[in-house]
């Protein structure tokens, strides 16, 4: 009874009834314009983005030379004050690009450099020095590294005044070392003055169960700033430095531009000598090396030569 009667004539309605249907009307209308229009736009982030400022995609032809425009190869068989046993080439036999990969390979041959020095082993050694160097960024490259015992890859950095104060003053920033005897493990480390060789200061980075470096890509890269320097694999971060982690009256040196190197080296006091596991050849697979500065960062701190 009562529901007929409320379908009966409007003037039959109490005046505050008609107000509540009027209220409810409006605020259907302005419900249904609400989601028909577009959301406002959430704040941008204000940390700046990442600006690419160089790279070598190693896109050159099968079996070319590195761009020499951008890389320079070293070249001895001294030791490079590790007691490493290989000989640095720059023969196409060591270092070469194929299939988009920068391509290091490392053969157990006997050789004998124009230095006359004779190693049983040859490999090569990257770097951009008096091509390009950088204060503070993101630094990256994916690679498939080399496996065994006495094998040593790395991927890092030395301060490019080190013509003037020398090393370990100029500074080092090893993103990636590997030795063969560790295959799951990377190591991120700095050296300097009074923190250097077997004192550098690093973590390792691990990968779960029984995976190994070796047998895939992975990205390595330090993401540097004023007094911050992070390390990640495959964009995990597993460490960061700051002066506060350097031995008492030590100095911060990562203050001025790096440059850039690649190399697989054979032997030394880290990774000991081959052995019979070991196989030859190995390769280290560089599928790019990128450098990065911030986008609201001043052009001046990227150093082209």
């Amino acid at each position: 009874m009562r529901m007929r009667s409320a379908m009966k004539s409007e003037s039959k309605r109490p005046a505050w009834f008609v107000m509540a249907l009027l209220l409810v009307a409006c605020l259907t209308v302005a419900f249904a314009a609400a989601q028909a229009s577009p959301p406002a736009a959430s704040p941008q982030s204000t940390a700046p983005a990442w600006k690419l400022v160089w790279s070598d995609e190693f896109n050159g032809a099968n079996g070319s030379a590195v761009d020499a425009s951008k890389w320079v190869s070293e070249t001895g068989g001294g030791g490079w004050g590790n007691n490493e046993l290989e000989y640095y080439t720059s023969r196409l036999e060591n270092v070469s690009q194929r299939d988009g990969n920068l391509i290091i390979k490392v053969e157990q041959e006997k050789y004998t450099g124009s230095d006359g020095v004779t190693r049983n082993y040859t490999s090569a050694r990257l770097k951009t020095q008096g091509k390009f160097s950088q204060a503070y960024g993101r630094f990256e490259a994916r690679i498939k590294i080399p496996r065994g015992q006495g094998i040593w890859p790395a991927f890092w950095m030395l301060g490019d005044d080190i013509d003037k104060p020398g090393w370990p003053s100029c500074g080092e920033i090893d993103i990636m070392e590997n030795v063969g005897k560790e295959p799951a493990l990377v190591h991120g480390t700095i050296h300097g003055p009074g923190y250097s060789g077997e004192h550098g200061i690093g973590d390792p980075f691990g990968l779960p169960g029984d995976q190994r470096f070796a047998d895939d890509f992975h990205l390595y890269a330090v993401e540097w700033e004023p007094n911050t320097i992070r390390f990640y694999v495959d964009d995990h971060l597993y460490t960061t430095r700051t002066p506060a982690d350097l031995p008492k009256g030590t100095k911060w040196v990562y203050d001025h531009p790096f440059f850039l190197l690649l190399n697989v080296a054979v032997g030394g006091g880290w990774p000991g000598s081959p052995d019979t596991t070991t196989i030859f050849p190995q390769t280290m697979l560089v599928d790019y090396v990128r450098v990065y500065d911030r986008a609201s960062s001043p052009s001046g701190m990227a150093v082209p030569h």
